[in-house]
């Protein structure tokens, strides 16, 4: 293990704080070392494998469309892609689907429709998109211009102009920035790099009448909310107020790289033909595991596994809370929870993956849980006594 991470280091961009284990194979929601130590993965690839690694379903399907088609370009039009396009218009707002890589390009590509749509009616001027304080759309240059975060900026000026930010929740000040310049309002429906922060009761609604009242868009990001990991298909659907763009990625292929844009028609129609692309986005290799991924959830009744596991994990982080000074708050919904601390949490996610358990930490002070959808009880009571003994080992 020690010469892999040796060779890695020496070969490869030093952009992650990498753990010091090598992991070579997973199975539901566990993952071996190179070493042959187990760990209980409680990230889930950055809540990405949402039914588990290695799910047979989906690993079926790859071997099934390797031996047909893995690549012929967007030129072409291809069963699996338009299946995978079909299943998420039926089952959203949208009228329209555009595949990229990865949730960085699904944003981009919200960001250009949106200007785009406003371009093509006449309103060039209108360019400007208000997104949120502690959000995080990702790390291409338009993404990142449109994250609230300055460190993430730090080191890359100058930004992409055009973005202006205000206080998440915060309707008044949203109000007070929109204008006649404002083509979209972007945001995420629970912060999870933000500290695992959910949009209040009500909030997605005002923000839907502020878009609707000043003739703006309204896009969310549902890159790591989307696909079940709330208990919804969609995150926005607790509080059924539709946008008119909203990106997805991360669960959506369990583990293969793909995004999607989805759009209604009327604001759809303003990309045609060569607008935008992608070479690698919607492979029909790619595009068939996600299919399965997807009718999975369906089949193995997987948002109702993740509402109950995620009513049971968090009384029991509540049981935590009550009996650790230390913890602040229990946040968040469906498997996507959080533990804000009054210390930082980067001990604690090290002591966990030492006892195997693999966990991690945003905003310093906040652990986040996202483990896959099919985590059991047992599995989390293994990870609740992990911390009860860690924490009480911190306040001894």
């Amino acid at each position: 293990m020690n010469d892999i991470i040796k060779k890695s280091d020496s070969v490869i961009f030093q952009t992650y704080a990498r753990f010091p284990i090598v992991l070579e194979k997973g199975k539901g929601c566990r993952v071996w070392d190179t070493d042959g130590k187990e760990y209980i993965d409680f990230v889930a690839g950055v809540a990405v494998v949402n039914l588990g690694h290695c799910h047979p379903g989906i690993t079926n399907a790859i071997k099934e469309q390797a031996e047909k088609l893995f690549h012929v370009s967007n030129l072409f039009y291809t069963v699996p892609q338009t299946e995978l396009a079909e299943w998420l218009v039926k089952r959203s707002f949208a009228d329209r689907v555009f595949f990229c890589n990865s949730g960085a390009e699904a944003n981009e590509a919200a960001i250009k429709l949106s200007r785009k749509y406003f371009s093509e009616k006449g309103e060039k001027g209108r360019y400007t998109i208000l997104t949120m304080t502690q959000s995080f759309h990702g790390r291409t240059m338009g993404a990142m211009a449109a994250t609230g975060q300055d460190k993430i900026k730090h080191g890359f000026d100058p930004m992409l102009e055009g973005f202006d930010f205000v206080p998440f929740n915060d309707i008044k000040a949203l109000s007070d920035k929109m204008s006649d310049k404002v083509c979209a309002v972007m945001l995420e429906p629970v912060q999870g790099e933000g500290g695992i922060v959910c949009a209040d009761k009500g909030f997605l609604k005002s923000v839907r009448e502020l878009c609707d009242k000043h003739g703006a868009l309204l896009i969310y990001d549902e890159i790591q909310t989307g696909m079940g990991r709330t208990g919804k298909l969609f995150c926005h659907e607790y509080e059924n107020v539709a946008p008119d763009i909203m990106t997805l990625a991360k669960g959506l292929g369990n583990g293969l790289p793909i995004g999607a844009m989805l759009a209604t028609e009327k604001v759809g129609s303003a990309f045609k033909a060569g607008a935008h692309g992608s070479t690698f986005g919607g492979t029909p290799f790619i595009t068939a595991a996600a299919l399965e991924a997807s009718k999975i959830i369906e089949k193995e009744g997987i948002l109702d596994k993740c509402l109950a596991a995620s009513s049971y994990f968090r009384s029991k982080l509540e049981g935590l809370k009550k009996k650790h000074d230390v913890i602040v708050d229990v946040r968040g919904i469906g498997l996507l929870l959080g533990v804000k601390l009054k210390i930082e949490g980067a001990q604690i996610v090290k002591k966990c993956m030492e006892k195997g358990f693999l966990i991690n930490c945003v905003q310093n002070d906040t652990l986040r849980f996202i483990p896959p959808l099919v985590i059991s009880f047992e599995e989390i009571d293994l990870l609740i006594n992990c911390l009860d003994e860690i924490l009480a080992g911190l306040s001894a």
